[in-house]
């Protein structure tokens, strides 16, 4: 007996000469995307591409000013987020439309919870909640608060509200930038399920990897066109090349060789010895000088980012010294730390690097408002000006100063981040994940200015999770594990699997065990 083929996939969902304009600037510029039923068709393009845009008028955030939207061949009207629902179409955005204090069943059914005798049917919504969390593979009981659920937990609540709304398209923005390489394999498995059961899925993502091992389509968007429809096995330098309109012939343009033999005789800027807080770390000592970049590896937990967090005098620790060109900083003084020349990008750059309501130019100033004070005034102009000069100096896009930061793309965001502190003059910069949800163009522009940094003599400390980019731009890198560094390599040494030993704590060929004391080169 055979089995019976597939229907054949049928048009879920098209738009075509989509146009939306905001003052200044198109955002959108003719854009045509289609989506069939049981595939997954990824949505690819640099930060301010149009990507946002157009799910926000699929979704019914936006009204288009132009072009049409069809739902399954017939022209449809999205004018709010109910007409999106009706027309089954559910957007899981990055940040989550969940409410903590509530349950994942409340969560689940906000505004559409069952009733019986006009109360609320608790036992009927909890039973109906567990289906659906079944089905996406949630293993914690429909009366669990949200907030006690981890990203991965909060993302399959979304996954299971959307499908409570019998969706049939369902986009997913960005849905493993925070997750860990299991999460996203669990994420995986559950988005091939929706697409066997016949969804069809808009999925954006910055990790080209991902493409072929999710994706059945890839339309490309560039400067709110989209520019290319291509599958989803089409190698990743095309993918770079459609997006950015030009190849990238080195994705990470370190000239390590050059940078190691300026930085070995350069004095340590930063001197970090014997730092310790129990429970997170343990013994960690390293020196950064002039000119060099710095990479710390390590596995999610290692106690990266709490050793960086220490040093810059965020948090406190138990023992240890850190100094700044040969001066001891005090422990938890941020405004010291500042004044000695250090600046710490954080890993959360919206929640703890950005004031996202402010304007480009406030957030710019922001390190440098104390110094531009006089007789507690600040020098407005004067501030303005310089955040002018960074921005140009960046390359931030922007429609002008005063467009509140929220407004602008991850990249461009980052960019004021680092950019505060360069008006700082830092000279030791730590950069705590510097491109985590950025795109690849975007990535690019942000190491040649770590490299334009170096060059000038400051230096940079930086931790990433992204293994290549540890590799690409590292002079040195610092392995962390379980608290503690568990060795150093040299860009030369410097291999994956080498890099991955030491992280998970067995040996690996050509590394040595950090000394006590701080080492250079």
């Amino acid at each position: 007996m055979t089995t019976p083929d597939p229907p054949p996939a049928r048009e879920l969902l098209r738009t075509e000469g989509i146009r939306k304009t905001f003052p200044g600037v198109v955002a959108l510029d003719g854009v045509d995307f289609d989506l069939r039923t049981g595939e997954v068709h990824v949505l690819l393009g640099e930060n301010g591409a149009g990507k946002s845009t157009l799910i926000k008028v699929l979704s019914g955030t936006y009204r288009p000013d132009g072009g049409r939207v069809l739902r399954e061949g017939k022209t449809v009207r999205i004018a709010d987020a109910e007409a999106a629902e009706k027309l089954g179409i559910a957007t899981i955005h990055q940040e989550f439309n969940l409410v903590p204090h509530l349950s994942i069943a409340e969560n689940i059914f906000l505004g559409r919870q069952p009733r019986r005798l006009g109360l609320v049917d608790r036992k009927k919504m909890e039973a109906d909640a567990k289906v659906l969390l079944d089905r996406v593979g949630v293993t914690a009981p429909p009366r669990t608060p949200v907030g006690k659920l981890g990203i991965a937990g909060r993302q399959m609540v979304e996954i299971a509200k959307a499908l409570s709304l019998r969706t049939r398209v369902l986009i997913m923005d960005e849905p493993t930038a925070v997750l860990t390489a299991e999460e996203v394999n669990r994420l995986f498995g559950i988005v091939r399920k929706l697409r066997a059961e016949g969804v069809g899925i808009v999925f954006i993502t910055h990790h080209l990897e991902e493409i072929p091992a999710i994706g059945d389509r890839v339309t490309v968007l560039r400067d709110g066109r989209s520019v290319g429809q291509v599958p989803a096995d089409t190698p990743q330098e095309e993918l770079v090349r459609l997006m950015v309109g030009r190849s990238i012939e080195q994705q990470y343009p370190r000239q390590t060789a050059r940078a190691q033999q300026e930085a070995a005789s350069a004095a340590p800027l930063l001197r970090v010895t014997g730092l310790r807080r129990q429970g997170a770390f343990e013994n960690v000592s390293f020196e950064v000088r002039a000119g060099e970049v710095v990479g710390i590896a390590g596995l999610v937990g290692a106690g990266r980012t709490e050793v960086v967090r220490a040093v810059f005098g965020a948090d406190g620790y138990d023992a240890g010294r850190v100094e700044v060109g040969g001066k001891r900083l005090p422990a938890r003084d941020v405004w010291a730390s500042h004044a000695a020349g250090l600046g710490l990008v954080p890993e959360d750059r919206k929640g703890q690097g950005l004031l996202p309501d402010a304007s480009v130019s406030e957030n710019l100033g922001l390190v440098t408002l104390r110094e531009a004070s006089r007789g507690g005034l600040v020098d407005r102009a004067g501030q303005r000006k310089a955040a002018s000069r960074i921005a140009d100096r960046l390359g931030v896009r922007m429609a002008g100063l005063d467009q509140h930061v929220r407004t602008l793309s991850g990249g461009n965001q980052q960019k004021v981040v680092i950019g505060k502190w360069l008006l700082a003059n830092s000279r030791v910069l730590i950069l705590d994940e510097p491109t985590r949800g950025i795109d690849v163009g975007a990535k690019v522009e942000i190491y040649q200015l770590i490299n334009e940094l170096t060059a000038s003599g400051h230096a940079v400390l930086m931790i990433s999770s992204d293994l290549p980019e540890v590799l690409g731009m590292s002079d040195r890198i610092l392995v962390m594990s379980q608290g503690r560094i568990a060795g150093e390599l040299t860009a030369r040494e410097a291999t994956q699997d080498a890099v991955m030993a030491l992280a998970v704590g067995t040996s690996a060929p050509g590394t040595s065990e950090m000394e006590d004391s701080p080492r250079g080169h």
